[in-house]
C-alpha cells in the first residue's frame, strides 16, 4: 500500500525527529504509529527495506470510493466518516483521500503553544522585530512564536512597501510605520460607523414606515426621509444623516416645517372614530363617509378611507357553513316566480324569507325573517331555540296582519321543510299570496336574503366572544340589531337612509 520510497521517507524523518512517532506522523499525514515503529524494527534487524512488499488490499475500490465521497458530501471530518461508515482507520483513510481527491484534504495546523495572539501583541511583536539590535530568533523567544510566525505578522501588519525599507538599518521609518497604521485603524472606525448607520436606517425604515429591510433607500418620499432624520437625530449628526438619505437641507426643513403644523382633519378624524363606535364596528368608509356628509362636512370618500386605516378601524367579515332546513320532497315545489329579480316598484309586492343558525357556546339559536324587496325592510322575524314550524307560521302570521287591504306579496323561499307542510301552505292560500321557490341546493335564486344574513352575521355575530352570554341575551341582542337594522343602519343604495327613514320621506309612514 505505502511504496518504497513512502517507507524510506518515514523511516528517515522518525530518526531525525529523535523517534518521535507524532511529530513524524503530524508532517508526513501516514502511517499509524503501530506501523511506523514496525518500518523501523525491520530496517534496525535486516538492515533494508522490503521493496516488493504488497499486503492484500482490505478494502474493495467501491468501499474506498463510498468513504471518500461521505468524506467530501459530510463537510469533510475524517472522524465523522469513519465514525458512520465504520472503516478504515486515520491513516489509511488520509491516504484514500489523497489518491481519490488530490488536494482535497483538510489540513489541520497546529498553532504554537496553543496560544492565541492579540492584535496589540503582534503589533507590539513586529515592532521589536523590527528596531531590534538582535537577532529575530532571540526576539522570537522573548514572544514564545517562530521566527516563521514573527515574520508572517510582519508582512499581514505592514504594506509591503513599508516592508522592504524597515529594517535594522533604517529605524526612522519606524514613526512613519506607526502613523500607517493609526491611519488604518482611523479609516476602519469611519468604515464600522457608516455601515452602522445604515444599518440603523434600514431598521428604523423598518419600524416607522412599515418597509422591508431591503428597501431601497432612493425610493423614498422626501417626507418619509425626514421623519427618518427626526428619529435619528439623536444617535447621528444631521449633516451625515442628509448625505447618507439624499436630501436637500432646505428640502429636510421644508418638510419638518410641515410636520409640525397641526393635523387638518383632527375633528374629523374624531367623528369617524365616534360614527364607527357607536354602529358597533359595522360601517366602512362608504357608510362613514354619508354620515359625516349629512352633518355638513364636505370630504372625500378617500379621506375617509385614509382616516380610518390610520386608526385601524375595521369591518370584519367571516363565512360559516350556511343552514339548511331541507328534508326531501315532503310535497310538491312550486315554480320559481321571482326568477333572481329582486327588484320592487313599491312595498309589498316581493318577500324572501329563509332560516340561519347562530352557533353560541350555550346552544344554538334560529332567525326566521321576512325581507322585503323594496328596500330590504325586515317585515317580521321570529327568534328561537328550535328551527320548527311554529316559528315560520308565526312570523308568516305577524306579516300577514302588516298588509294593506288588497295586498298580495309574492312570497319567495328555498325548499326547506317548513315551507312545504300543510300548515304553511294552508295560510299562503288563505292570505291569497303567491308561492315562490328556490332551485334545490341553489343558493343565488335567493340571493337578496342570503345578502342580508351575510350583513347581519359580520356586523353583529363575527369577531365578539360570546362566551359570557346566554341564550337570552343574545336573543335580545339579535332583536335590537334587526330593529337598529331597520330604524338607523343607512343604506347607500337608498340615499344614505334607512329603510324607515325612506318611507318615511316618501310617505308611505307616518
Amino acid at each position: 500500500m505505502y511504496s518504497y520510497e513512502d517507507r524510506l521517507r518515514a523511516i528517515k524523518l522518525y530518526i531525525k525527529y529523535d523517534y518521535r512517532e507524532a511529530e513524524a506522523i503530524l508532517v508526513l499525514g501516514y502511517p499509524s504509529r503501530k506501523m511506523l515503529k514496525y518500518w523501523y524494527q525491520q530496517y534496525i534487524e535486516t538492515g533494508v527495506i522490503q521493496k516488493n512488499f504488497h499486503k492484500k488490499e482490505k478494502y474493495s475500490i467501491e468501499q474506498k470510493k463510498k468513504a471518500v465521497n461521505y468524506y467530501l458530501d459530510h463537510g469533510r471530518c475524517i472522524s465523522q466518516t469513519i465514525r458512520v461508515i465504520g472503516y478504515p482507520s486515520r491513516p489509511i483513510m488520509r491516504l484514500w483521500i489523497d489518491e481519490l481527491l488530490p488536494g482535497k484534504r483538510r489540513v489541520f495546523v497546529r498553532s504554537e503553544n496553543n496560544i492565541i495572539y492579540s492584535q496589540e501583541q503582534k503589533k507590539e511583536a513586529v515592532i521589536e522585530l523590527c528596531s531590534r539590535e538582535t537577532s529575530a530568533d532571540k526576539v522570537a523567544d522573548i514572544y514564545g512564536v517562530s521566527r516563521v510566525s514573527l515574520y508572517k505578522w510582519k508582512h499581514q501588519l505592514l504594506p509591503q512597501e513599508e516592508n522592504k525599507i524597515l529594517d535594522k538599518n533604517n529605524l526612522e521609518s519606524l514613526p512613519n510605520v506607526a502613523g500607517a497604521l493609526s491611519e488604518e485603524i482611523d479609516s476602519l472606525k469611519k468604515q464600522i460607523h457608516r455601515l452602522q448607520l445604515e444599518r440603523d436606517i434600514l431598521e428604523k425604515a423598518n419600524e416607522l414606515l412599515k418597509k422591508d429591510l431591503g428597501i431601497n433607500l432612493q425610493r423614498l418620499t422626501n417626507k418619509e426621509r425626514t421623519l427618518l432624520i427626526d428619529a435619528l437625530r439623536n444617535t447621528y449628526s444631521l449633516a451625515e444623516l442628509l448625505k447618507q438619505l439624499r436630501i436637500p437641507k432646505s428640502s429636510y426643513f421644508y418638510h419638518n416645517k410641515r410636520l409640525m403644523r397641526p393635523e387638518k382633519y383632527t375633528d374629523l378624524r374624531k367623528l369617524v372614530k365616534e360614527i364607527f363606535h357607536e354602529n358597533k364596528s359595522r360601517y366602512g368608509y362608504r357608510r362613514i363617509h354619508m354620515v359625516v356628509d349629512r352633518t355638513g362636512k364636505q370630504v372625500s370618500e378617500k379621506v375617509i378611507r385614509r382616516l380610518m386605516t390610520e386608526e385601524q378601524l375595521k369591518v370584519h367579515s367571516k363565512r360559516s357553513k350556511k343552514y339548511s332546513s331541507y328534508k326531501g320532497e315532503v310535497s310538491p315545489a312550486v315554480e320559481n316566480v321571482i326568477k333572481r329579480d329582486f327588484k320592487a316598484a313599491s312595498p309589498n309586492i316581493k318577500w324572501l324569507t329563509d332560516i340561519t343558525e347562530f352557533r353560541l357556546p350555550a346552544g344554538k339559536v334560529y332567525l326566521s325573517p321576512i325581507i322585503d324587496c323594496y328596500d330590504g325592510l325586515v317585515v317580521s322575524w321570529t327568534i328561537g331555540m328550535t328551527p320548527n314550524s311554529e316559528m315560520v307560521t308565526s312570523m308568516l302570521d305577524a306579516a300577514i296582519l302588516s298588509l294593506a287591504e288588497g295586498e298580495r306579496p309574492i312570497v319567495h323561499s328555498d325548499r326547506g321543510a317548513h315551507y312545504r307542510w300543510p300548515g304553511w301552505i294552508s295560510r299562503m292560500t288563505d292570505a291569497q299570496l303567491t308561492r315562490s321557490m328556490s332551485k334545490k341546493g341553489c343558493s343565488p335564486d335567493n340571493a337578496a336574503c342570503e345578502g342580508f344574513f351575510g350583513r347581519l352575521k359580520n356586523e353583529m355575530f363575527y369577531n365578539r366572544s360570546w362566551n359570557e352570554i346566554t341564550i337570552e341575551g343574545f336573543i335580545d341582542e339579535l332583536d335590537c340589531y334587526i330593529r337598529w337594522y331597520n330604524e338607523k343602519r343607512i343604506k347607500i343604495s337608498l340615499g344614505a337612509l334607512s329603510p324607515i327613514e325612506y318611507r318615511k320621506s316618501l310617505g308611505l309612514l307616518a
